[in-house]
């Protein structure tokens, strides 16, 4: 059996991919996420690694048991199959398991697949119900298609980074991947899924095809919609939402940590000056002439305490002022622990990890259903796989003396 998972996962009411066969060629952060997010809900998701290096990330730091732990997080509930896609053989065995899956992903550039052999087209003649998702940095056509970049470059070209930072300052390079995953990995779950059902209603297969810049773009939904109407084109920390206003903005604290207020609407504001004594304020309109007199109340007022002392004093009124987290503070937070974002993986060397479990909710999905296998090792499953497609013991020892797995 090629695709065991798929057919344990239907044992489980509670998985709503169960029986969804992905090949997964993609590496290091898009890809991977995206078919993680697959792989939680109960899709068989196959890692098609070279026989070089397979999956970069697997090879820096940091380890635990000799394994690297943002590895292990992005590819647990799915397996691994070396394959040298340069090989005719190679070729051979990966349209096969083309032929029995449902969904492929990859990340490399436009018109890799293609000249391998194996692309969009090619794998249509043998499969014609595929879907076939590739995540690039630009898309599949257009002057930048081959272009080399990373998440910044992204979301430079996209606009985002553009819009980040503080009013006659340079951009801030963001905190997380925001091409990498927004752009890259939930879009290309979205297109995925929807292709999915459109084959349950043509029983066609299709070209998913995901720009991580395109996908960026796709945020400033709003912004775009003001600057085609007015051709107001913003800044940073000019708009309203970027730090434009003096109620939507980060203040720091008397101990150096910093708080978040979201005060938009006048009740919320009103009711945060009141509480905080700024009385004055209460019903000053915080976007006129007096904006940045406001800002500089309350940047001198909420360095009086510390930040938890703020938060005890607002955190539970109608104010929408919050923490601006550090990563060890996190996953303290009772409201993140209430809702079980992080989860316990048992890997047979790295043991017991925490990781971040799936972002959303479905009811009856719970950890036990999400946490099914550790990640894989490097072609940890190739021999299985290869017996389960009828390949004798002695045929798999001489491709791999080949270089063909």
């Amino acid at each position: 059996m090629m695709f065991p998972y798929a057919e344990e996962a239907k044992q489980n009411p509670n998985l709503p991919l169960a029986g969804l066969k992905v090949l997964d060629l993609s590496r290091l952060l898009p890809g991977p996420y995206a078919t993680l997010l697959l792989a939680d809900m109960g899709a068989d998701v196959l890692k098609v690694e070279d026989t070089q290096t397979g999956d970069y990330i697997r090879w820096g730091g940091p380890k635990v048991g000799g394994e690297n732990v943002a590895f292990l997080a992005l590819n647990r509930n799915k397996r691994s199959i070396k394959l040298n896609l340069k090989s005719d053989e190679g070729r051979e065995i990966f349209k096969k398991l083309a032929k029995e899956a449902d969904i492929l992903v990859e990340s490399f550039r436009p018109g890799v697949m293609a000249r391998l052999g194996v692309g969009y087209e090619q794998l249509q003649e043998v499969n014609p119900g595929l879907i076939y998702c590739a995540i690039s940095g630009y898309g599949q056509d257009g002057p930048y298609k081959d272009l080399a970049g990373h998440d910044l470059n992204y979301i430079g070209y996209a606009g985002a980074l553009g819009q980040t930072g503080v009013r006659d300052g340079a951009p801030v390079v963001p905190g997380v991947q925001i091409g990498d995953l927004a752009g890259g990995s939930q879009m290309a779950v979205i297109g995925i899924l929807a292709a999915v059902q459109g084959r349950h209603l043509n029983g066609r297969g299709r070209m998913v095809d995901i720009s991580m810049t395109d996908g960026v773009v796709g945020w400033l939904v709003a912004q775009a919609a003001v600057y085609f109407a007015t051709g107001y084109k913003g800044g940073r920390g000019a708009q309203p939402l970027n730090g434009g206003l003096p109620e939507y903005n980060v203040y720091e604290c008397a101990d150096g940590k910093y708080l978040t207020v979201g005060a938009l609407e006048p009740k919320f504001f009103t009711n945060l000056c009141k509480i905080i004594d700024l009385e004055a304020y209460a019903e000053v309109n915080s976007q006129g002439a007096r904006a940045t007199e406001i800002k500089t109340a309350l940047t001198n007022r909420f360095k009086e305490k510390p930040r938890a002392e703020w938060l005890k004093l607002l955190a539970h009124e109608d104010t929408c002022v919050g923490p601006a987290y550090d990563m060890d503070e996190i996953f303290d937070d009772p409201q993140l622990q209430a809702r079980g974002l992080v989860v316990e993986a048992e890997h047979p060397t790295a043991g017991k990890l925490k990781q971040i479990g799936l972002p959303l909710k479905l009811n009856g999905l719970g950890e036990k259903d999400i946490v099914r296998h550790p990640a894989p090792g490097y072609g940890e499953q190739t021999d299985d796989i290869l017996t389960a497609m009828g390949y004798t013991d002695e045929q798999i020892e001489r491709l791999k003396q080949a270089g063909v797995v």
